[in-house]
């Protein structure tokens, strides 16, 4: 368990590197390393959510939350589009908060805020969550994690989670379906064997 990218504190000495991305319309210089999720370039899942949500129109204006964030796509992106909206940035991994804060200190993303999952203020709602979620923490593990952050949508909040169809997309949804009653929960988009999931806040 200790090497994979969901440890708290992985093994390997911090070797940071520099790659090239793609985040919020322009190309943008990242530090990335071994011992996080993806660290050789936007994985593809990251790359079909960020384009969907692009073609959804506007951005929210709320709190954001990204889930299990890496080096920090995901966030940086939402905070770069929105440069005064507050955006959190959670991971369990020590190294990926380090890498997401070095990269918005980087790209200027100031009101971006990194954290592990316990230092996020429990009053906080969210208008949206946006996360490419580890699935591979397991079944039991994973619905721990939507057990805990879903319940924080604000009203009218939505949830936008991009899982590949091979390990359950399907099952998921409807998992969360049934286990969220209060939430509206649709597939927006199919691409390359990756699902978008939404679920939304009923009004």
């Amino acid at each position: 368990m200790n090497q994979h990218y969901f440890s708290e504190a992985p093994l390997g000495e911090f070797k940071p590197r520099e790659i090239d991305v793609l985040l919020a319309g322009e190309t943008r210089s990242v530090v990335t390393a071994g011992g996080v999720f993806s660290p050789e370039h936007l994985d593809r899942g990251t790359e079909i959510l960020l384009r969907t949500l692009a073609s959804a129109g506007q951005p929210g204006s709320g709190p954001a939350l990204d889930i299990g964030c890496g080096w920090g796509p995901i966030a940086l992106h939402t905070a770069l589009e929105s440069p005064e909206r507050e955006v959190w940035a959670i991971d369990v991994n020590e190294r990926s908060r380090e890498l997401t804060r070095l990269n918005a200190d980087r790209l200027g993303a100031s009101a971006l805020r990194v954290a592990a999952p316990e230092d996020v203020p429990s009053e906080l709602l969210f208008d949206e969550i946006i996360s490419n979620p580890p699935i591979r923490v397991g079944k039991e593990v994973l619905h721990g994690i939507l057990h805990q952050w879903l319940p924080r949508l604000a009203p009218k909040g939505v949830a936008h989670l991009v899982v590949a169809k091979h390990l359950g997309a399907d099952s998921l949804q409807r998992w969360i379906a049934a286990e969220f009653t209060d939430l509206t929960v649709e597939r927006v988009a199919r691409d390359k064997g990756f699902n978008v999931i939404r679920a939304a806040r009923k009004a």
